[in-house]
């Protein structure tokens, strides 16, 4: 399958509350990028609009003097979403470049994902471009000690928004950076307090934007730089030996990638995934994987789910680099063991099957055992 080019991105603005989801927002809309942008939150009343100066609303609807549109969420999300959808086809109000969709502090992100990427009618629609998480430096530590939910939100996000830096301490921002990059290795972190070079810098995370293709792949899945770089470290450095368990921080919340050299059966990944999600699907927080498969090892499958809900798989045209057709995924859970999933998915692919011991020397030194790569 291959995605419509008219497809809608979706990006999900999350962070605990007081994080600076408002202030990054209002700063975003003023972006002339974002013009012909819907943003989506829970009430009116949180969120400051003033400024931008109302000029018409109509059932739900304000259209913004600077030409966005914003609404509540009437009901279910789906429906907030159907009914955009349904103006924009029928002219009652403009074509939609993008949406953004501003959840409650309180919110668990995983809810808000699955009913983008998992509805039929709306991913016919909309694509779901990827999750910005807004982090207080003053409060930040203590809200991740405190509340699942913002655990949650930083393990799930695509971009990290440090906001709120130049109120806290240098040590305070340094242990909340460390905390950060535990829980989510892979997502780049943004100084909020700095003007944002544009919308490009929080949004384009790279999911799947049929106007570039295969482009963003390689940004999507930034998965094997961080694990071969710690992998690295740890073999040569006998006396910091983290690597397996910074990840542990927050809840059991483990972020790690597997890397396949051979292309993989058809009926093989659905029964991997089938198994999975039906299984352990609360435990899946997110699973992005870019797959090589045997029936057409040329054009690779790209997969992105969330718990037990799974976007259309969907077909790329190319692989994005031509020089490395590895299947890549990259898999965060909540207390689910990592060895497991290693290992159901080595019993589905025809991988030999290893000890604990042998895997803990293979994920030290990936050129251990010839042929194998992790």
């Amino acid at each position: 399958m291959t995605a419509s080019s008219n497809t809608v991105p979706v990006s999900i603005l999350t962070g605990f509350l007081g994080a600076g989801k408002t202030t990054l927002l209002n700063r975003l809309l003023k972006d002339p990028d974002l013009s012909d942008t819907a943003v989506i939150i829970n009430e009116f009343g949180d969120v400051s609009l003033d400024h931008l100066l109302v000029e018409a609303s109509s059932d739900g609807i304000i259209e913004l003097s600077d030409g966005c549109l914003c609404c509540t969420v009437r009901g279910e999300l789906v429906d907030t979403l159907a009914d955009l959808m349904d103006r924009m086809q029928t002219g009652r109000i403009r074509p939609l470049q993008r949406v953004v969709i501003e959840t409650t502090g309180l919110a668990d992100p995983a809810p808000v994902l699955q009913s983008v990427i998992g509805n039929p009618i709306l991913v016919q629609n909309y694509r779901l471009d990827g999750v910005v998480t807004v982090v207080d430096a003053v409060n930040g530590l203590a809200t991740l000690d405190n509340h699942e939910e913002a655990v949650k939100q930083v393990a799930m996000a695509d971009r990290l928004v440090l906001s709120k830096a130049t109120l806290a301490s240098p040590e305070a921002v340094d242990a909340l950076k460390a905390r950060l990059a535990a829980l989510n290795p892979r997502a780049p972190l943004i100084d909020g307090d700095t003007p944002l070079a544009g919308k490009a810098e929080l949004f384009h995370c790279g999911l799947y934007d049929p106007a570039t293709k295969i482009a963003d792949v390689g940004r999507w899945l930034q998965d094997e730089a961080h694990d071969h770089d710690h992998c690295d470290h740890d073999h040569h450095d006998h006396h910091h030996h983290h690597h397996h368990d910074a990840n542990r921080h927050g809840a059991d919340i483990r972020s790690f990638s597997i890397v396949h050299d051979r292309p993989i059966e058809p009926m093989a990944l659905d029964m991997f995934i089938d198994l999975l999600r039906s299984a352990h699907g609360e435990k899946l927080l997110r699973m992005k994987a870019v797959v090589a498969m045997s029936d057409r090892p040329e054009r690779p499958l790209i997969l992105h789910g969330v718990q037990n809900v799974f976007h259309t798989p969907q077909r790329l045209a190319a692989w994005p680099d031509p020089n490395d057709r590895r299947t890549r995924m990259v898999i965060i859970t909540k207390g689910l063991d990592e060895a497991f999933v290693r290992d159901l998915f080595d019993a589905f692919t025809g991988r030999p099957s290893i000890d604990r011991a042998d895997r803990q020397a293979l994920e030290d030194n990936p050129l251990a055992v010839p042929g194998m790569k992790l």
